[in-house]
């Protein structure tokens, strides 16, 4: 543990989803790189190792931490409702059954389904405010990692078993089934042609996918399948700054933007003396905090600091995944018009869809205590939560945290991990909540990252890693 005024800052690291995404980051830390550029470079490792969550045809968020100015930033690069130039009918999308958290889910997929993708906008946007290695060089560790496959992990082994009947759509069973049979845990996933879209990345920067080759090769791939994604929609797509609100959390801030989940109320709706209750009072009163619907998606989190106390946190999702992919570049495009709880309304081309990430940084009289994002739809909300409030109120280490076992209610049931206490389910049954005691941890409780002033932590639901400078 640091000492004296060390003990007030966090040390220089990253955490994230997968240990190649992990390393990329990690790479560009020890090469001099900002927060940022960490957060870009394992961004886009993440859209090579962690494709059963992400891809360079997703989106996503950042909250940006500037230590020199003690400020905030949020970036909206999600995703944008497609149609600005053309009055076409698309075409209907394929419904697909998923078993997801041992329920059976309903996810719609097809060209139809793609909207506007964000995240090499955001990459670029990230770069361009706050970054300070070359863009090529970051753009390289993903590349290499293209080019060679990586290894899949335990975790993202089980979720592509769940997710199988929506990945192998497609091109996708030249990556996850090359042989005819689904990969396992330790062998090699390789994209083929991953490489190329990734080496374009690198080369001609994030213009690429919106007005270069490979804007002509997602139009044409999306028209192709009876969707109505156009040159126009490509060109006119923009990153957004969003205001970056605030909730309280005792002695804490807690700065990110509002999203489809509200998780800065979920903070803010935890009572004020949460430090003072007993283990059942405290279980009680967060998952009072975490009501809500329940929703599903598949997204991956990367959580970087710098040296100089800047941080970095980036979410990133594809959704299910269209089932459509650009030939020849590797490249799944995203579901976002199909998955139905983000649509609000009648969606308008040009749009920006909403969405349940939220990347999040909290501050205290002393300045950064805590970067911290989560995947996991509706989930995110309760991984964040409870990683944070492990933290900053229960005293864990960020590591311990992200590993204690969770608590997440839907409509007056309460999904309960292994490990929570009996005297915490106790008080739920107590408070009226029906219990689901699960028999192992499962990435349907979300998948956090967080780096803290004790060190940082990962969450082993996803197969995480945290490397430190």
């Amino acid at each position: 543990m640091p000492t004296g005024s060390d003990a007030h800052h966090l040390r220089a690291g990253v955490a994230a989803g997968h240990p190649a995404t992990t390393a990329a980051g990690y790479a560009a830390l020890r090469a001099g790189g900002s927060a940022a550029d960490a957060a870009i470079a394992a961004t886009l490792a993440a859209c090579v190792a962690e494709t059963v969550f992400t891809g360079l045809g997703g989106g996503g968020f950042a909250t940006y931490w500037s230590a020199a100015e003690q400020r905030a930033t949020c970036l909206d690069f999600f995703v944008t409702v497609p149609g600005l130039d053309t009055s076409a009918t698309p075409a209907p999308m394929s419904r697909l059954q998923i078993r997801f958290g041992g329920v059976e889910q309903a996810y719609s997929v097809g060209a139809s389904s793609v909207a506007v993708p964000g995240i090499p906008a955001g990459c670029g946007e990230l770069h361009a405010r706050w970054g300070r290695l070359p863009w090529e060089r970051l753009v390289t560790p993903a590349l290499r990692l293209a080019s060679a496959g990586v290894p899949l992990s335990i975790a993202h082994a089980r979720v592509l078993r769940a997710l199988e009947d929506g990945l192998l759509i497609g091109d996708g069973a030249l990556a996850y089934a090359p042989d005819g049979e689904l990969l396992g845990a330790g062998e090699r996933l390789h994209h083929p042609g991953l490489d190329q879209a990734l080496r374009l990345l690198a080369d001609e920067g994030a213009d690429t996918f919106y007005t270069g080759p490979l804007a002509k090769a997602i139009v044409h791939a999306v028209h192709d399948g009876g969707g109505v994604l156009s040159p126009e929609d490509l060109s006119s797509y923009a990153v957004m700054e969003l205001p970056a609100e605030t909730a309280g959390l005792g002695r804490y801030t807690v700065h990110a933007r509002r999203d489809l989940n509200d998780t800065l109320s979920a903070f803010a709706a935890l009572p004020a003396d949460l430090e003072a209750l007993t283990a059942g009072e405290r279980a009680v009163a967060v998952t009072r905090s975490l009501g809500g619907p329940e929703q599903h998606g598949d997204t991956t989190n990367v959580t970087a600091v710098d040296a100089d106390g800047n941080a970095c946190v980036v979410t990133t999702t594809l959704g299910l995944g269209a089932g459509v992919w650009l030939p020849g570049y590797g490249v799944h495009l995203n579901s976002m018009l199909g998955e139905g709880e983000l649509l609000r309304g009648q969606p308008r081309p040009g749009e920006r869809m909403s969405s349940m990430m939220c990347p999040l940084v909290v501050t205290d009289e002393h300045g950064l205590a805590l970067a911290a994002g989560a995947a996991g739809a509706s989930r995110i909300r309760t991984a964040l939560v409870h990683s944070v409030v492990g933290v900053l109120i229960e005293g864990r280490t960020p590591a311990e945290a992200v590993a204690w076992p969770r608590i997440h209610p839907v409509a007056g049931l309460a999904h309960v991990e292994p490990g929570v206490p009996a005297d915490e389910v106790d008080a739920l049954v107590a408070a009226g909540y029906r219990i689901r005691q699960w028999d192992a941890y499962d990435h349907y409780f979300g998948g956090a990252s967080l780096i803290g002033r004790a060190g940082g932590g990962a969450d082993p639901r996803r197969g995480g890693a945290v490397r430190l400078l």
